[in-house]
């Protein structure tokens, strides 16, 4: 099942894409996809309800706005320096324990929304990462046990700022969380949709040249140990968001670097998960 959500900013509705590539309007099943739908079995719920209602779920026209695919999580948990030629192109060593940081749940938008430029920003970069929403609660979960926790997989793109983030003092989050700086979606595929996550290909363009061009089987730390390591942290709680890393190719690895502005438009997709596209534009104050 795919799922996603439809409509105007802060009015989307929950739908659904049929493997031929409709979508449905599934407000009538009565729930968004949130928190408790994810950990009250609402996966297994909706399917059993599509069963008997599915023909009469109005179609959505293909050219309505898609907004994220579920409902503002309780976190955004990323994962740094997650492939070793990313983390070599960075400048850092290939790490020995998964790097956390946090992005902040307000950066959340929809796949083809615009990415805003923040005020200030000189050095706006592009990340394409293989996301992880939770299914079931998750504390001290061992590692044998970590892929029974998972709703299903979504394309993000973890915009970054990186003066933000690494001339600025303190923690990553500074770089990671302004307004549009995670667009996800188009749809959130469950687990049975994709056959093997650490064997996706994954790619992001430029204007229309590929800067990013890999395969999530270059994983340092694959989705199982990712969840058991976090989960030994923090509580993930159904519905949040694990991101796990990009692969080498974004902007702050060219000499000299190269860093987004107004006019833009970037492209990327995974394996089984679609592809989004964003248009730069500057920061205007509202």
């Amino acid at each position: 099942m795919k799922l996603i959500r439809f409509g105007a900013v802060g009015n989307e509705k929950p739908g659904v894409q049929l493997e031929d590539g409709t979508w449905l309007d599934v407000s009538g099943f009565g729930q968004d996809y949130n928190e408790d739908f994810f950990g009250g079995d609402g996966l297994a719920r909706l399917e059993t309800w599509l069963d008997a209602n599915a023909d009469g779920c109005p179609k959505v026209e293909r050219t309505t706005r898609l907004g994220p695919p579920l409902c503002r999580p309780s976190k955004i948990v990323c994962i740094g320096l997650n492939y070793a030629k990313h983390a070599e192109e960075s400048g850092m060593e290939i790490p020995k324990e998964p790097v956390l940081f946090f992005k902040a749940t307000s950066a959340l938008v929809g796949p083809n929304d615009d990415l805003t430029i923040p005020k200030g920003s000189e050095k706006t970069d592009w990340e394409v990462e293989l996301a992880v929403v939770i299914g079931k609660k998750a504390s001290y979960v061992a590692k044998e046990d970590a892929m029974a926790h998972i709703a299903g997989y979504v394309l993000h793109n973890d915009y970054s700022e990186r003066a933000f983030q690494i001339e600025h003092s303190g923690q990553w989050v500074k770089g990671k969380s302004c307004d549009t700086f995670a667009p996800i979606g188009p749809f959130i595929a469950t687990t049975h949709e994709i056959g093997d996550p650490h064997d996706l290909n994954l790619w992001l363009k430029v204007n229309g040249e590929l800067l990013q061009d890999s395969n999530t089987s270059d994983f340092v730390f694959d989705i199982p140990t990712s969840i058991s390591y976090i989960s030994q942290f923090m509580t993930l709680l159904p519905g949040d968001i694990i991101s796990t890393g990009t692969p080498f190719g974004v902007g702050l690895g060219f000499d000299p670097p190269r860093y987004l502005k107004p006019g833009d438009v970037v492209e990327l997709g995974i394996d089984g998960l679609g592809s989004s596209q964003q248009r730069a534009r500057a920061y205007e104050k509202i």
